[in-house]
């Protein structure tokens, strides 16, 4: 379960990433709705941010548990 939870929040990340740097929401594209959409650079600065540590947190999803634990 948390492997699975894992994932989502680095598709979202990522997704956020996308917004925070070309503007284009990939979950809106693939699902239906408006993806490219207008924000503020503060916003679009705080979206990449929050994409960065996405890619930082893929480590944590091919991590030995046993080692995680310790």
């Amino acid at each position: 379960m948390g492997k699975i939870a894992l994932t989502l929040v680095i598709i979202g990340a990522i997704n956020w990433l996308l917004v925070g740097l070309f503007e284009w929401d990939l979950v809106s594209a693939l699902l239906g709705g408006e993806s490219y959409r207008e924000s503020s650079t503060i916003s679009r600065i705080v979206y990449s941010l929050v994409g960065l540590c996405g890619l930082y947190s893929l480590k944590y999803l091919f991590m030995d548990e046993r080692r995680a634990r310790t």
